[in-house]
């Protein structure tokens, strides 16, 4: 008996935002598949408007399992996970044990697939997918802006601090990512919207 993939829709239980109060929880599930979906979005930008051979089907995956890991580690909030530079580097040790664990849940021929996907920076294409793991983490930041977004629009000031520095990121990334700064022009003012209005 495996249980990766019982452990992996355990993603559902993870609550993230544990030190701010929100006016809607959000679980680690949706929110990985927001940024699966932005990532892949941010490929498809890249290839239609800017000429790039990105491999938009893979940074769906890899946004998919970008935070499996904390599962086990549970969400770090951002404030202690950045510190210093002693803790980032050990609670990136404790990511990668997580995943070490993780992937034991497979069986062994499976393993080395999804050692390339919960350690992206470790496969054998680390070098070729640098550009495509920073579309992924961008599609991380503007994830977090988006419930950034949709708390202030619930009347909720708690994420105010947290959108102003979410916000100067994301704004860093769109300078030096074309493919962020269209995103951001073209489908981020949707965000926050009604129904009525998005149709």
């Amino acid at each position: 008996m495996y249980s990766f993939f019982a452990t992996i829709s355990r993603m559902k239980y993870i609550e993230r935002w544990a030190l701010m109060r929100s006016s809607r929880p959000e679980n680690l599930s949706e929110h990985a598949l927001e940024v699966a979906c932005i990532a892949h979005v941010l490929c498809t930008i890249g290839n239609t408007r800017y000429g790039q051979k990105l491999d938009a089907d893979r940074a769906a995956l890899l946004g998919l399992y970008h935070d499996a890991t904390e599962i086990i580690t549970g969400d770090m909030p951002t404030p202690v996970k950045y510190h210093s530079r002693d803790i980032r580097r050990a609670y990136h040790e404790v990511e990668d044990a997580a995943a070490q664990r993780l992937l034991l849940l497979l069986p062994e021929d499976l393993q080395e697939t999804y050692r390339g996907i919960l350690l992206p920076e470790m496969s054998e294409n680390a070098g070729q997918e640098e550009y495509l793991r920073r579309l992924v983490k961008a599609a991380d930041k503007i994830s977090a802006l988006i419930k950034c977004i949709e708390e202030e629009n619930a009347g909720n000031g708690e994420f105010r601090t947290a959108k102003r520095t979410i916000q100067d990121s994301v704004d860093e990334m769109c300078a030096q990512m074309p493919e962020v700064r269209d995103f951001c022009r073209d489908f981020l003012p949707a965000y926050g919207s009604t129904l009525d209005e998005l149709l």
